[in-house]
């Protein structure tokens, strides 16, 4: 293992937490995953900053994550620092119609806090569980809406451990892709525009989405959300669904009977389990329909 004493050093002057072979399964959504070198909880830009630049010039291998929703760590675990961006983080404050917050702040907070404020624009995004900055790496989506609808700029800290800010019409967002995907960018605030709505009827809308959400999705099991990219002109769970594949299984991964596009932990899954089930999947799919299929889940080991 490293010598990650510079690291240490950096957290405790900005009062940050610090974890040594913290499981990794405590931290993502699928419930799986081995123990990591080292865990920062950052707590601000600047030590985010400051760690980014330690681990590039010392050659320190770091992983940058949410709140999990949408990885898969291998069982092995991670060698390196995985910098935490998650509540330490996750300040939320509204500005008439401008809602900024960290990057670290889930979707579900900054949701109740539109709502608090009678803004209506993001309902569409109650329920996806993942960090807005998680949201906005991937253009998060539901329900007819994205985070390309309500986005006005966001900060990042650059290749060089700079901070920038880049406006909504140059983050290049796509389904499931943005500016970021492809690069070693670290997005750390947001700013939304919404829309002044009355509150009973967001309420109504988010609660709406909600009962949506239990009715089709296998929320009572821990999983990574829709395993598989929705393929041009067609649904995953679709193709997946007419190939016989609901109920694939593999150790404790399976392919839920209820959503056929969820893979999910039924019980002490193991990575290599759910690998197995999503291989078998993508290898069906592309034998029986000419479609392959790709993971949207993040694949760590």
């Amino acid at each position: 293992m490293n010598d990650y004493g510079i690291l240490i050093n950096a957290a405790e002057k900005y009062g940050a937490a610090v974890l040594m072979n913290e499981p990794m399964k405590s931290h993502t959504s699928f419930c799986i995953g081995g123990p990591c070198d080292i865990m920062i909880k950052i707590n601000c830009e600047a030590l985010l900053c400051e760690l980014i630049k330690l681990c590039r010039e010392n050659s320190v291998k770091y992983y940058v994550i949410g709140r999990g929703s949408n990885i898969l760590v291998s069982d092995e675990g991670l060698r390196g620092a995985v910098l935490l961006i998650g509540k330490d983080f996750g300040s939320v404050r509204v500005k008439g119609d401008i809602i900024e917050c960290e990057a670290g702040a889930s979707l579900a907070a900054v949701c109740n806090v539109a709502l608090e404020n009678s803004l209506t624009g993001l309902e569409f995004a109650y329920g996806i569980p993942g960090s807005v900055g998680g949201a906005v790496f991937m253009n998060a989506g539901a329900y007819g809406g994205e985070m390309k609808d309500v986005l006005v700029s966001c900060r990042y800290i650059d290749e060089n451990g700079r901070i920038k800010e880049l406006p909504l019409e140059k983050m290049e967002l796509s389904y499931r892709h943005s500016f970021f995907s492809e690069r070693e960018l670290c997005i750390t605030s947001v700013k939304m525009k919404l829309q002044k709505g009355e509150r009973d009827k967001i309420k109504d809308r988010m609660d709406t989405l909600m009962e949506r959400r239990r009715d089709k999705q296998p929320l009572e099991y821990p999983s990574a959300g829709s395993t598989f990219k929705r393929p041009e002109g067609d649904f995953a769970a679709r193709l997946i669904e007419v190939c016989g594949l609901k109920g694939t299984s593999c150790g404790g991964a399976e392919v839920s009977t209820k959503h056929s596009g969820f893979v999910i932990n039924k019980g002490n899954a193991t990575f290599k389990d759910v690998m197995g089930v999503v291989d078998t999947v993508k290898q069906k799919v592309k034998e029986q329909t000419g479609v392959t299929l790709e993971c949207e889940v993040l694949i760590m080991e």
